[in-house]
């Protein structure tokens, strides 16, 4: 973007304050999404966002994340450092109205930035009020300051304490046990969102080390000189690609700039991925909609100049040009509009066009120079549209009988009595005779149970029309309801929990993990509202006396053995579901007072998309080297 007249000075005067700290040590959901994991990442996020806006800014070049012995975490960055300077009006330091103020910052007036994805002020003081201290550093004007803060309220001045002749931040805090739930940092999860911000911005460097275990250290340093190019690469390296070139795209105006990288892979599953200022809008939006309508535009416009597409062929549609695409659509922008607290879909109607005429001609001349590419591409295209009529009657079929009475619902299906789909749950079995014995065991009022026969197909390398035309699959498309991919629509939903429960043995796994690649694949919805859970079925059931305990592993088997005080316990083994009688399987799996219920809940999109295609692609040496490392710890996983 041009410089003009916003590069303004940043200092203690481009701090605004739109209101105080209030109730968020009350109400910590509201601002960081739960008490739990996800809010307790969500601090080091915020830090860490505000650094890399330094660095969209042009004044940060390496960011250092330290997850700390003691369970807090050091931010370091070599920006501008915040303001140090006093602020009259609220007669304290730029620094600890940042840090103790809600909604101040250097964000708000346009002054000390073009773009910013961080809050800087909302994000770092709900950080603050959430930690059980807080300490900044910060090198500006020549010197060091530095303050310290207990539960958001600062318990020394800022104090100048040195000399220095470099500028940044240092942000060290700890999590307050009282506030969370959960206070251990996942090393994988930090890693996966920092590499992320290091391909959305080029060249910067940002470093993960974990001090937590001397025995075992671990250290990354990310950074890409490629850019989204690179992120791309990254995320077609378990995938086969149809092309030799990643197309890359860059266009900019005044107060926004849009980059594009482009590969395409001989997969059927389009993965796009967008981003605002470093967020990623993973519901879309106005620059997900530009997109789309440049690239089906395009991509007709060179087939049909090239005759490749005959005018009786019609032309290819946006689900054709885009199977087996991956693509990272990035913008940058000064006001951006998000619809939603979770700044999840970006709203700002102008930048549809925006994206869309900077698309248009640089992927036309990138056709033109690059005819290999180009033939390969429309090729894919042309596939896909063959294979489209079959997969349309298909799915046709399932329309139809999703809109009908429940007499057309899956002949297999046993359905609940019940009609608020709130109070709804269907229990996707494995096999008839767990089935049966479900069906027997179950609460008919509130619980439906589908039995699938063996297993569904894998959808991660089968294409739509093999997907629409299996019959296990229609049957759980139409009995859930709501549709699937373009056509899916939650609203249609006719139960709230879909419960996936398969024998707890390694086939049982299989068809689990084909179950979650397909709700993921084309039904993220299910996943995004929370309605798609794993039930637990025992392994064990030990009897003592007249008591019977159920274990759902060896170690709890073993642990629930060493308490009895060396009283003699008998073990049944439960090989499958098919074992446990109906009573049995109603007080472990299905009695809602006593089962235990995981939720799938996909934190990161990309993470997400590359563990199913690594554990359901092609590429045999990536599947084997994933559950090698992961096999302990399989059981845990979360999608």
């Amino acid at each position: 973007m041009e410089e003009k007249d916003i590069e303004k000075a940043y200092d203690a005067k481009s701090i605004t304050v739109l209101d105080g700290l209030e109730a968020v040590r009350k109400r910590p959901g509201m601002y960081v999404g739960s008490t739990g994991s996800r809010g307790l990442h969500h601090l080091v996020y915020e830090v860490v966002d505000n650094s890399v806006d330094e660095a969209m800014a042009g004044h940060c070049n390496h960011i250092y994340v330290t997850l700390e012995a003691e369970g807090s975490v050091t931010v370091i960055d070599d920006g501008r450092g915040i303001p140090v300077g006093n602020m009259p009006r609220f007669k304290k330091s730029a620094v600890e109205v940042v840090l103790t103020m809600l909604h101040a910052g250097g964000k708000f007036g346009g002054a000390g930035y073009k773009v910013a994805g961080g809050l800087h002020g909302v994000g770092v003081s709900v950080v603050n009020a959430l930690s059980e201290w807080l300490e900044v550093e910060v090198g500006r004007d020549g010197a060091v300051h530095s303050q310290r803060f207990e539960r958001g309220a600062a318990v020394t001045k800022l104090d100048r304490i040195g000399k220095t002749g470099k500028t940044g931040t240092i942000i060290k805090f700890k999590p307050d046990p009282e506030i969370f739930e959960e206070l251990e940092f996942k090393y994988d999860t930090i890693a996966q969102r920092l590499r992320e911000m290091a391909y959305l911005n080029a060249g910067l460097e940002i470093s993960l080390e974990d001090k937590r275990d001397e025995h075992n250290p671990r250290k990354d340093t990310f950074r890409y000189k490629g850019g989204i190019q690179d992120f791309v690469r990254f995320l077609n390296s378990t995938k086969e690609t149809i092309q030799k070139k990643v197309i890359y795209l860059k266009g900019q105006r005044e107060d926004a700039e849009v980059e594009v990288a482009i590969q395409y892979n001989n997969g059927f599953i389009d993965n796009i991925f967008t981003f605002t200022n470093n967020i990623n809008t993973h519901e879309g939006g106005s620059h997900l909609v530009g997109f789309k309508a440049a690239l089906t535009r395009t991509i007709n416009e060179y087939a049909k100049s090239r005759g490749l597409l005959k005018d009786k062929d019609g032309s290819l549609s946006g689900d054709d040009v885009r199977e087996g695409l991956t693509a990272v659509v990035s913008v940058k922008m000064r006001e951006p509009q998000f619809e939603g607290q979770t700044k999840t879909r970006l709203g700002n109607p102008d930048i549809k066009g925006f994206v869309e005429t900077n698309v248009n001609p640089r992927l036309s001349e990138f056709l033109e120079e690059n005819p290999g590419d180009a033939k390969n591409i429309v090729n894919k295209a042309l596939t896909a549209s063959r294979a489209r009529s079959a997969a349309k009657q298909a799915r046709e079929l399932v329309r139809r009988q999703s809109i009908l009475e429940s007499s057309s619902l899956p002949g297999k299906l046993a359905d609940c009595s019940i009609k608020d789909p709130s109070l709804c749950e269907i229990y996707l079995v494995e096999g008839d005779s767990a089935g049966g014995s479900a069906k027997q065991a179950r609460d008919r009022s509130f619980q439906a149970i589908l039995p699938l026969r063996g297993k569904i197909l894998n959808v991660e390398k089968a294409g739509p029309g093999r997907v629409f035309s299996s019959q296990e699959i229609q049957a759980l498309i139409t009995a859930l309801g709501t549709n699937v991919r373009d056509e899916f629509d939650i609203s249609g939903a006719r139960y709230h929990k879909a419960i996936i429960m398969t024998d707890a043995d390694v086939d049982g796994a299989h068809i689990r993990t084909l179950l979650l690649t397909f709700f993921y694949r084309y039904m993220p919805g299910l996943i995004e509202e929370g309605f798609i859970y794993v039930a637990q079925p025992p392994l064990y059931r030990l009897t003592i006396g007249k008591k019977h305990i159920y274990a759902y592993d060896d170690a709890e088997m073993s642990r629930v053995v060493k308490e009895n005080d060396g009283k003699k316990a008998q073990v049944q083994r439960f090989k499958g579901l098919g074992e446990m009688n109906p009573e049995q399987l109603w007080e472990t799996t299905m009695d809602p007072a006593r089962r235990n219920l995981l939720q799938v809940n996909i934190e990161d999109a990309v993470a997400a998309d590359m563990i199913f295609n690594t554990l359901m692609g092609n590429d045999v040496e990536s599947r084997r080297t994933f559950i090698q490392e992961h096999a302990a710890d399989v059981r845990f996983l979360d999608i």
